[in-house]
């Protein structure tokens, strides 16, 4: 994944709902533009992020794995 980004957010061992607030929190401290790598392990994160994205109005650049956990690229539209 060649994604560039500007913050990196690494969540593994959280379960749902830890996840998504603490992605809520530090897009909420982006500027503008600006993209979110969150990292993990729950597997639940990949429709729970998937939903959150568009339920808040932020783009879901790419999603995959590396090393055996989940990795999102968020970015920061609102």
């Amino acid at each position: 994944m060649a994604v560039p980004f500007d913050e990196v957010l690494d969540c593994s061992g959280l379960n749902c709902p830890m996840p998504i607030i603490k992605t809520k929190k530090a897009i909420g401290e982006l500027e503008l533009g600006a993209v979110l790598k969150m990292i993990s392990t729950d597997p639940g994160s990949l429709n729970d992020m998937k939903a959150w994205a568009k339920k808040t109005g932020q783009e879901l650049l790419e999603t995959g794995e590396e090393n055996g956990k989940f990795v999102f690229f968020i970015k920061r539209l609102k």
